[in-house]
């Protein structure tokens, strides 16, 4: 089976600064893990050296079907259409309401087409049980509810992979398992490949699995060591 995400030997920089060095792993579909690591230990690095935020100087990398380290800029934007991304903070427009805050984004997507459009993001509400905010701002929905969102817009264009980076940072413990739970849905019933950081070891305690751990400069797999 072809992974979704490869790396080997991969050096991670912040512009002149190593941050991680003789990376290697792959990530193939439908699999999920948990990227852990203190503050600073080069998690964001790496889940931004994937979807090209921050360029791969050395080693070799493929996402998506993307070589990394070949990967001209003009083809980010496309590769960036095979991934959906979810950050801490939600990163919703405050000055629109949910349906228009995922039309800008399918826009931006290349979505066209607008019964199209429409009918996918009823679909994709559905799926994180929210049908009913369509019309709502993003103030007038809880923490949980606005990383629901979030997820849905990840999963709008169908990616192969989501990289989610401190998904359940903001939110209570509860609502923590919740969105846990809605990404293993998405992973087993679309074989979407899940990468998440998180600092949350109770998480992992709770629903172990695959676990790679940042520290001291390097990448380890530590699956089944916790």
């Amino acid at each position: 089976m072809s992974a979704i995400i490869s790396l080997k030997e991969a050096n991670i920089y912040q512009k002149d600064h190593l941050i991680l060095s003789d990376v290697n792993f792959a990530l193939h579909p439908g699999e999920f893990v948990y990227l852990i690591g203190k503050t600073g230990s080069g998690k964001s690095s790496l889940l931004k050296t994937i979807y090209a935020d921050l360029w791969l100087q050395e080693g070799e990398g493929e996402v998506v079907g993307y070589k990394l380290h070949e990967l001209n800029r003009k083809d980010v934007p496309y590769l960036r259409r095979k991934i959906g991304i979810v950050f801490q903070d939600f990163q919703l427009l405050t000055d629109r309401n949910i349906r228009k805050n995922l039309i800008f984004f399918m826009q931006a997507m290349g979505w066209k087409d607008k019964p199209e459009i429409e009918r996918r993001i009823v679909e994709v509400l559905t799926q994180v049980e929210l049908p009913h905010v369509l019309e709502k701002m993003p103030h007038q929905l809880s923490g949980g509810e606005q990383q629901r969102i979030a997820i849905a817009r990840a999963i709008l264009n169908k990616p192969d992979v989501i990289i989610a980076d401190e998904p359940t940072g903001n939110l209570d413990p509860e609502m923590s398992m919740e969105i846990l739970k809605l990404f293993f849905s998405i992973s087993k019933e679309y074989r979407t490949a899940v990468l998440m950081g998180t600092h949350s070891l109770d998480l992992i305690e709770r629903f172990p699995h695959r676990t790679l751990y940042c520290r001291n400069g390097k990448v380890e797999d530590i699956s089944g060591t916790m």
